[in-house]
């Protein structure tokens, strides 16, 4: 039994290490002086990256079939590809990550050059949405990262982990891949020599933490819901917002107000955090059912 069981954690870890480094991978097959922003370089990584996120399921496919856990939810269930509790599944996450958000929210609002009504004008233009897809950056941070990411490092990588290291634990671990993925960007930043040696790899070691945390708690929506559409909005969401700019609160006119929200935005969300994910909004949660329900307080419930 026990050699079994690391037999299985073997398998999962070597599976989800090789997704990772041919997602990662598949944006270095290309060769160019070329910096990642410009459109001929995003041009390139789309087409590559796409090509091993759309090959990823098999990856998942495979390991089912060589661990034998063939039984319970069909693949694509597995995977978050399902419409029982949908749109449940991709408004509460996003709303609930936007209450963590209240604080930069308010800040942005402050800041703005244009009142409501003509933020709320532009919005609805549709020349304003023409000219995002338009932007290679914008439908890499808004739309392919996102959908990419979540695919390849949350539903594909999740299922496989859970059996080995249980809900909780898979919550936690899984994020560890997707915080490694990103330091890629340090060979870039050093290529092209934006900045000193220690601030870049100090810029990657603060962009693991985060992207750590950030991959724990889409993990955590993943597995709370079933649903892959929840991760890929809040994961868009924030990577139009970025990281707080704390410091900016602190030097703010309206610092007091600003940082109110943050707290109050913070504070809600921790009280928010299972009610607005409570499973009895999503169904069945296929995930749940690869392993025991963990010792203590289970997610699954």
């Amino acid at each position: 039994m026990a050699a079994a069981a690391a037999e299985l954690c073997s398998v999962s870890v070597a599976a989800c290490l090789l997704l990772a480094c041919g997602y990662v991978g598949s944006l270095y097959v290309w060769r160019s002086p070329l910096p990642r922003d410009h459109p001929t370089v995003i041009k390139r990584r789309f087409t590559s990256v796409l090509i091993v996120s759309a090959l990823s399921p098999l990856g998942l496919w495979i390991w089912r079939e060589y661990t034998g856990n063939k039984t319970g939810p069909s693949l694509l269930s597995l995977m978050g590809f399902r419409l029982e509790g949908a749109l449940a599944a991709a408004s509460l996450p996003l709303l609930l990550t936007m209450v963590l958000f209240f604080g930069p929210l308010i800040q942005l609002c402050m800041d703005l050059p244009w009142g409501f009504v003509d933020g709320v004008k532009v919005l609805i233009d549709v020349r304003f949405w023409v000219q995002c897809v338009t932007d290679m950056r914008w439908l890499r941070n808004q739309v392919v990262a996102p959908l990419t990411e979540e695919l390849v490092f949350r539903a594909c990588m999740l299922p496989m982990l859970v059996p080995c290291t249980g809900l909780n634990r898979a919550i936690f671990t899984c994020p560890l891949f997707f915080g490694v993925a990103h330091f890629h960007h340090v060979i870039e930043l050093l290529k092209f020599r934006q900045g000193t040696v220690s601030g870049i790899f100090l810029s990657a070691v603060f962009q693991f933490s985060y992207t750590a945390v950030f991959g724990a708690y889409t993990a955590f929506i993943f597995i709370r819901t079933g649903h892959l559409i929840g991760p890929v909005l809040c994961h868009s969401f924030c990577n139009y917002m970025g990281f707080p700019a704390i410091g900016a609160a602190f030097d703010h006119p309206q610092k007091l107000t600003i940082l109110l929200f943050y707290l109050l935005g913070v504070s809600l969300f921790f009280l928010l955090l299972f009610p607005m994910t409570d499973p009895v909004f999503f169904g069945e949660l296929p995930v749940c059912q690869l392993t025991k329900p963990d010792t203590g307080l289970s997610i699954c419930t």
